[in-house]
């Protein structure tokens, strides 16, 4: 079953570590990345823009609405994604461990539907 992996970053904690901490993260998503790809679990993955570069479409009556910035306000936001596949949501939730912006802030791991609904 997949299961998208969502990091969320308050770009403030992320500010705060060193550049040296920083390449670190960096570098650890790297060595996260290596065995599942090997494993056959990664499916994708990507890091986001900072959400200024965010835009917000609506249509109503049939206007489009294009507004600047994230749809919801918040100091947290999606900073990126990883989609595995994975035989049991444990083990999606022992993947999610293993970001290093776990230790930052959160992750959360949410299955994947298919086009028929969820894949069991």
């Amino acid at each position: 079953m997949k299961y998208l992996l969502m990091i969320y970053m308050n770009p403030a904690v992320f500010e705060s570590l060193s550049e040296a901490e920083q390449n670190a993260v960096m570098a650890e998503h790297d060595a996260f990345q290596k065995p599942i790809r090997e494993s056959g679990e990664l499916v994708g993955f990507a890091a986001l823009a900072d959400p200024s570069t965010s835009r917000t479409v609506r249509v109503r009556e049939g206007v489009p609405a294009v507004t600047d910035g994230p749809y919801v306000e918040a100091k947290e936001f999606l900073a990126g994604y990883y989609v595995v596949d994975c035989e049991t949501p444990e083990r999606a939730e022992e993947l999610a461990a293993q970001l290093p912006d776990a230790r930052l802030t959160a992750i959360e791991v949410r299955a994947v539907m298919e086009s028929g609904g969820l894949e069991m």
